[in-house]
């Protein structure tokens, strides 16, 4: 029992950090681009991207060492759909980290390099995107819960 209660905690604040550094992406992207919020948004989607490793291999630990068995979740849709929306945040997450990297080495061979305002404009939209499709995966998550959908 204090295992599961430890996954489930992990696994919710692990979610909490994950937004909190989405939203951070999307804010800096609504400002004009600078030099320092590049840097934030390196170090930010740095810490989304582990916050993101984590979430996963914490809901893995939970379908082996939570209250409930594996088969919960593989006969319940609502499991489906959570685990489908996360894994499409994570391949739109690929091309804003991939932006930024990129846009990293450019202000490293040329310091007064910036991306330009549709770059920018198309990294704010992913993010905003990604956002809203974890609020799918937090609802599916609370159907799930609940058993409904359950097979």
């Amino acid at each position: 029992m204090q295992t599961d209660f430890l996954l489930a905690s992990g696994h919710h604040v692990l979610l909490l950090i994950l937004v909190s550094m989405l939203a951070g992406e999307a804010a800096v992207l609504r400002q004009a681009p600078t030099p320092a919020a590049l840097r934030s948004l390196s170090r930010l989607d740095r810490l989304y991207g582990a916050s993101a490793a984590a979430l996963l291999a914490v809901g893995v630990s939970r379908l082996f060492w939570g209250a409930k068995p594996a088969a919960f979740y593989a006969a319940n849709p609502a499991f489906w759909l959570k685990l489908g929306a996360f894994l499409l945040v994570g391949a739109i997450s690929v091309v804003p980290t991939l932006a930024f990297i990129r846009w990293g080495r450019a202000v490293q061979a040329d310091p007064a390099w910036l991306p330009d305002a549709a770059q920018w404009a198309k990294a704010r939209r992913l993010a905003i995107a990604q956002l809203h499709l974890l609020a799918v995966v937090v609802i599916a998550a609370a159907a799930m819960a609940r058993g409904i959908g359950h097979l």
